[in-house]
């Protein structure tokens, strides 16, 4: 069995880097920083679909995720007041958790983000310098 990420993740997202269990993708949108994790385990779904040593190591992915999305925050002069961390996947079933730097003045606090504004893009001149730092702080 091989592993993919949904085509819905392609449009939204960057693919930045694979740790041991999960893709790291940066979810293009410059209003949050905002990162996505995807288990690298087939047919996963519900975070039940993990056994016992993929959980403890998803844990130890979404630490190393939210000291990054910290990182992100700084690097783009919005530091980081709360992380959200959340697995929904009501749009897309693959198992994935959503990173999110939230910040008291951003435009959906308190709020969720999703289904607020509009997506602002990085741009391609943006991502050869985030890329590199995540992928520096993503260890």
């Amino acid at each position: 069995m091989s592993w993919s990420p949904d085509p819905a993740f392609e449009p939204g997202s960057w693919a930045i880097k694979d740790l041991s269990l999960c893709q790291v993708r940066l979810q293009d949108d410059a209003r949050y920083p905002w990162l996505i994790l995807l288990p690298r385990v087939p047919y996963a779904v519900e975070l039940t679909d993990l056994g016992a040593h993929d959980r403890a190591r998803l844990m130890e992915e979404i630490v190393i995720a939210s000291q990054a999305v910290r990182n992100l925050g700084e690097l783009l002069d919005r530091p980081v007041d709360k992380l959200n961390i959340a697995t929904l996947g009501n749009i897309t079933a693959q198992l994935h958790i959503h990173v999110i730097g939230r910040r008291r003045d951003d435009g959906a606090w308190p709020a969720p983000v999703w289904g607020v504004g509009t997506p602002d893009a990085y741009g391609a001149d943006r991502l050869p310098e985030l890329t590199a730092a995540l992928d520096g702080w993503l260890v």
